[in-house]
């Protein structure tokens, strides 16, 4: 039995919203016919997946199990669809996706020597777009930062570095050269909802700010709400006037990866992944990783 993608993104709609007529809305359907393909998505599959009764819609088990593999096999068949587009029209251009502080000018650089007829597009990711948007395809190559979800991607890493505290300019700590996780412990921490992405093994209360990106992050810090951590080479990009940034030398360090689909078979993207992975050996070679994170002209074709 092949499992219909159709019926199984109705099945996710509801399965969101755990709401019928809502879930037909948003799919720009009729009801009975959502219900209808529902029903029979639970007889292709031999089990329930909703209940319904006069207190609303609730998944069963099986429901839960399927909502959560449901999602990578919808983002896969998205980008198998628009892989397929690309190569149907010919396109040479590539998509890079960067978290914040990481630059990729040294590896465009390097790949376009070999590719110079191929456009290299870049976009910033958030630590929730990470892998979501390589598995549907909206991204070619990620640059990313770990941890992450890698099921069905092929990562592979390209160096480490430290990290800072983020204070708020009038704390205590901000003037230091430096400081510890110690130094640090019980302050309030402003994170993003993945808890487990902390990188104190401290105790820190959880500020109740949950933030996406720096740009946030650094807001909550300077109003003095509680204070975060940043990856070394993004505090290069980022400057705030009610911000104090101070290394931490004991505090985990920030792994920097690239990523992209398993199932990605383009020769393209596979010499853009080589390209990064030089670019980062070469300036790792010259020992100048700040000319590294601001794009020098260090890196160069050997």
């Amino acid at each position: 039995m092949d499992l219909d993608l159709r019926k199984l993104r109705y099945f996710v709609a509801v399965a969101d919203r755990l709401h019928f007529g809502r879930a037909a809305d948003e799919l720009h359907i009729a009801q009975p016919v959502l219900s209808r393909q529902i029903r029979a998505l639970e007889q292709d599959l031999g089990t329930p997946l909703l209940t319904r009764d006069s207190h609303g819609v609730a998944l069963t088990d099986a429901g839960r199990q399927l909502l959560t593999d449901a999602g990578p096999l919808l983002a896969s068949a998205h980008a198998v669809r628009r892989r397929v587009t690309v190569a149907a029209r010919g396109s040479r251009r590539i998509t890079v996706g960067f978290r914040a502080g990481i630059a990729v000018a040294p590896a465009i650089r390097l790949f376009a020597a070999r590719h110079p007829d191929v456009l290299v597009d870049v976009q910033r990711i958030e630590w929730d777009d990470q892998a979501p948007m390589l598995l549907d395809g909206r991204i070619d190559v990620g640059y990313v930062r770990l941890p992450m979800a890698e099921a069905g991607l092929r990562v592979a890493p390209l160096y480490a570095e430290p990290r800072v505290a983020v204070l708020p300019t009038g704390h205590k700590l901000a003037g230091r050269e430096q400081i510890t996780e110690a130094d640090l412990t019980g302050e309030p921490l402003v994170w993003h909802m993945d808890t487990s992405t902390q990188p104190t093994r401290r105790p820190h209360p959880n500020a109740g700010y949950l933030v996406r990106g720096v740009d946030e992050t650094l807001e909550h810090v300077a109003a003095g709400r509680g204070i975060s951590f940043l990856a070394r080479s993004a505090t290069v990009f980022y400057s705030h006037p009610n911000i104090s940034y101070v290394p931490v030398p004991d505090l985990a360090s920030d792994q920097v990866c690239l990523a992209m689909a398993a199932s990605h078979t383009s020769p393209v993207v596979d010499d853009f992944f080589t390209a990064a992975q030089t670019a980062a050996e070469i300036t790792a070679e010259c020992g100048n990783y700040e000319m590294w994170q601001l794009g020098g002209d260090a890196v160069s074709m050997k």
